[in-house]
């Protein structure tokens, strides 16, 4: 009876794996992953040693030209904002094992930011 057990067990585990490991990547629905993913790859080793300043000049940058209302960002400068701020929160991440599944959402919400939402919300 172990045995089948042990079977059952070894057989479920190789299956969970090559499910995962074959499984098809499922298509973003996001419109702007063609900017999003190329700007990630172009900022990722610069923002990779970025320091705490630096990190904080960029946001309160960013933070400044979001609330102005007379300024409205491009495409492309609002995701180099939000690809960079998603990429330094990787690097937290890998600098503090523990806080990583934090840097993982905080990754996730800045770079699912949407361009669109950006412009409505300004006044």
């Amino acid at each position: 009876m172990r045995k089948i057990i042990h079977i059952a067990v070894f057989f479920s585990l190789i299956f969970c794996a090559t499910n995962q490991s074959f499984g098809q990547r499922i298509a973003s629905v996001d419109p702007d992953i063609v900017i999003k993913e190329p700007l990630y790859t172009k900022y990722l080793k610069e923002v990779i040693s970025f320091d705490k300043k630096d990190f904080d000049t960029l946001f309160f940058e960013f933070f400044q030209k979001q609330s102005d209302s007379k300024i409205t960002l491009t495409k492309e400068e609002y995701y180099t904002y939000t690809i960079k701020i998603a990429i330094y929160s990787v690097k937290l991440g890998l600098l503090y094992k523990d806080q990583k599944e934090e840097s993982d959402k905080a990754k996730q919400e800045r770079f699912n930011k949407s361009y669109a939402e950006y412009l409505k919300s300004k006044p």
